[in-house]
């Protein structure tokens, strides 16, 4: 079994949590919904692919991103400030130096989750340039994030490069 999976496997099987409260100071305002993360193989790795519901809430500077379980369980919880990234799981609390470490340490490749905060807000986000996309949406960092049904809620970021990696994110309605 890969690393990867042993990780996946030690997340999915990790005992019952109850979702913590909004972090003291931060705005209140939560982006949730249900996250799906693929990651295309490539000749020395294998797929790697991720499906939970979340809760984002805060901003790229002090955060917190939660993965659980349709039923509510936490899987795992990312949360960063200055000085400080960490990851929670069943297995304890893992630090790393940055949010693109957490993401790649995880999922074998990182995820632009500052970026993130503005693409569920189906805006480009201020800290890089972006450029409009024929998927009604635009380009940036690398990613091609697709609004077309962003009506309905759903946020569609690929990144075409190898190994491609997609992230899918369907909103709940506020």
């Amino acid at each position: 079994m890969t690393r990867w999976a042993l990780a996946l496997a030690a997340l999915l099987l990790g005992g019952c949590a109850t979702p913590p409260g909004s972090l003291p100071g931060a705005p209140v305002d939560v982006l949730a919904g249900r996250l799906s993360v693929q990651v295309e193989p490539t000749a020395s790795t294998p797929a790697r692919n991720l499906n939970a519901a979340f809760d984002l809430q805060g901003s790229p500077q002090q955060g917190r991103l939660d993965l659980s379980t349709p039923l509510g369980t936490v899987l795992a919880q990312a949360r960063w400030e200055p000085g400080l990234v960490a990851l929670a799981t069943s297995n304890g609390e893992t630090r790393f130096a940055t949010l693109d470490d957490l993401t790649r340490e995880v999922l074998g490749e990182s995820l632009p989750i500052a970026a993130l905060f503005d693409w569920l807000r189906g805006r480009p986000w201020p800290g890089a340039p972006s450029t409009p996309s024929a998927e009604r949406g635009f380009e940036q960092l690398g990613w091609v994030v697709s609004l077309a049904r962003f009506d309905e809620g759903w946020v569609t970021a690929r990144r075409p490069r190898p190994p491609a990696v997609q992230v899918r994110a369907k909103l709940d309605a506020p």
